[in-house]
């Protein structure tokens, strides 16, 4: 018997010294590249209505919003029937180009599941979003949410 034995030399552990600086690398790029919000309010955030039964959306990327409320800027009016599309007030005659405009944005299998969100203040007319709907119903956007908040338990 030989006193000195040869050591098995095993597989050497994997070096983790790299890992914090690929963590921080990806995590840095994820904060440039993501974008929190597309569109900035250009009506006051409407105060939405309460309702007893909410269900959130699903498929957000699928979801058109139409915002109506008062404008920020006076120059657009003091009532509370401006309707915003994207970052512009706009009139309900230009509703179908900017249903169409998501549309084309979209794949052609996902068009039937695109669906259009109204956020208006609860001080809004119903002529104003019934104008909405009907320029929807023009365009085929029979889908369409409203936004409320849920009512407190009494």
């Amino acid at each position: 018997m030989s006193k000195f034995r040869k050591k098995k030399k095993g597989v050497p552990a994997v070096n983790t010294a790299a890992l914090p600086d690929i963590v921080f690398m990806l995590l840095f790029f994820f904060m440039v590249t993501t974008t929190m919000r597309e569109t900035s309010l250009q009506i006051e955030a409407p105060r939405l209505p309460s309702a007893t039964e909410v269900k959130k959306l699903e498929h957000k990327s699928l979801v058109t919003t139409i915002y109506v409320g008062k404008a920020k800027d006076a120059k657009y009016g003091t009532s509370f029937n401006r309707i915003q599309l994207n970052d512009k007030i706009a009139t309900a005659d230009q509703v179908p180009a900017f249903i169409i405009n998501a549309r084309s944005k979209v794949s052609e299998a996902e068009v039937p599941f695109m669906t259009t969100s109204i956020k208006a203040d609860k001080e809004s007319s119903v002529g104003t979003i019934t104008d909405i709907r009907l320029k929807l119903r023009d365009v085929n956007a029979l889908k369409i949410s409203y936004s409320a908040s849920k009512a407190a338990a009494n």
